[in-house]
């Protein structure tokens, strides 16, 4: 689909996407080369971020990759030093970079739980950290009155509870718990935006084929109120709205991208019976009413 933004909305920017080699990160990372913006992409797998940058490049997006693991603060020093080092600045960080598995609880070991809020919330944490020197008022490349934008990338499993899932949920309610507190001081102390999007369930993605695998049979689209999965150009979408000078005013908020997905919960009562029923159940329950006091007193 064609993008409702002008190509130059993003011009001159120059954007660092953990986990932008594919999936979500990789759409987020084409959207913003096609609306101007210079693309550097950090990930673990060499072939990945070379197949990336290769597709970037195919497109005349000004892209570079490199190796490295967001859990390691060696690594996420460097790979930011070398995007300033290669572009001249940095302008935007998306923390995209995750993990993620279906496991009930009991079998889940500590040590699992840890790796997937080291690389989620530690991760995030660590990025942003090592960004900040280039991202705040002042920095190189930069004017003294503006700050750049962080884009943390969550869920929206915490926001009640969702099987199979106690570890991810714990890490994006850390995500987000960092996004609202790195805005506040941030966004005060240094004019750096920060906000989140929470992804729906999103086709042809990794995310999608580990939490609703073909073998396992579900009824999942009979809950979702706009009966579809979303695509990954709507997340990429959501994410240059959030980066561009149109979302300037918006910092320290989570934005669910989900088709209200997140609102819906199992219909326990069928629609047509309550379309029957309701001017009966309204009539007795007015001639009949409930819970009056029964003493005369």
């Amino acid at each position: 689909m064609e993008s409702p933004f002008k190509p130059d909305i993003l011009k001159g920017k120059v954007a660092l996407l953990t986990g932008g080699g594919s999936g979500i990160g990789f759409e987020i990372s084409t959207q913003f080369g096609k609306h101007g913006a210079s693309i550097a992409i950090m990930g673990r797998r060499k072939n990945v971020i070379d197949d990336a940058v290769s597709a970037l490049r195919s497109l005349g997006i000004p892209a570079v990759g490199f190796e490295g693991d967001v859990r390691r603060r060696e690594d996420a020093e460097r790979v930011v030093e070398a995007t300033v080092k290669h572009f001249g600045k940095l302008d935007i960080l998306v923390n995209a970079a995750a993990g993620n598995f279906l496991v009930a609880a009991e079998d889940l070991s500590p040590n699992g739980f840890k790796t997937v809020l080291d690389i989620d919330s530690v991760g995030t944490f660590t990025m942003c950290h090592e960004a900040l020197k280039y991202l705040k008022k002042g920095a190189p490349g930069r004017s003294s009155s503006t700050g750049g934008f962080i884009l943390n990338i969550s869920a929206t499993l915490h926001y009640t509870a969702s099987w199979y899932q106690i570890h991810v949920s714990a890490a994006k309610a850390a995500v987000d718990a960092m996004t609202r507190n790195l805005a506040l001081e941030w966004g005060t102390d240094y004019d750096i935006r920060v906000n989140g999007i929470a992804p729906g369930p999103i086709s042809d993605t990794t995310g999608l084929s580990k939490l609703l695998p073909q073998e396992i049979n579900h009824n999942s689209r009979d809950k979702m109120p706009l009966y579809k999965v979303g695509e990954k150009w709507d997340i990429a979408m959501a994410s240059v709205y959030l980066a561009s000078y149109a979302g300037k005013y918006i910092n320290g908020t989570t934005m669910p991208v989900d088709g209200g997905l997140w609102l819906s919960q199992p219909r326990h009562l069928p629609k047509d019976e309550i379309k029957k029923l309701s001017r009966t159940v309204e009539k007795r329950s007015r001639a009949t009413p409930s819970g009056l006091p029964t003493s005369k007193l």
